[in-house]
């Protein structure tokens, strides 16, 4: 039975972090940035929800002006995921500290910069490995 192993590339930072040993050409191009937010430890859930009325109303300005692609809750109850139309991460994290709960400073946040899943590249031929 033959085994299929992905390039790492896969997983490699995006080009203003890449990692050493990886190829530039597999660290993909940012298109969007990932965001996982979730409430900072001691913050109460009354506290959210005593701004979330602003918030919301925020989060939908930002997505009807094209900054917030997509928006979902985390399937585990603890926070939202955004997916934010920026191409680096300070880019990203200027946009999301312009949210109410961000100015309040009750989430903590994590950024990660996606783009193309650049193994698909192999599927194109040896020509667009270049």
């Amino acid at each position: 039975m033959a085994t299929t192993v992905l390039p790492t590339a896969s997983v490699a930072p995006s080009q203003s972090g890449a990692s050493a040993g990886v190829p530039a050409v597999a660290v993909p191009k940012t298109i969007a940035v990932l965001v996982i937010q979730t409430a900072k430890p001691g913050v109460r859930p009354e506290q959210i929800m005593a701004v979330m009325p602003s918030e919301i109303r925020a989060t939908v300005k930002l997505y009807f002006d094209g900054k917030i692609r997509q928006w979902y809750s985390r399937g585990d109850g603890r926070g939202v995921v955004f997916l934010v139309d920026a191409k680096t991460e300070d880019e990203a994290r200027a946009i999301i500290e312009t949210l109410p709960l961000a100015k309040g400073q009750l989430l903590d946040d994590q950024y990660i910069p996606v783009g193309p899943l650049m193994p698909l590249r192999a599927l194109l031929g040896p020509a667009a490995q270049q």
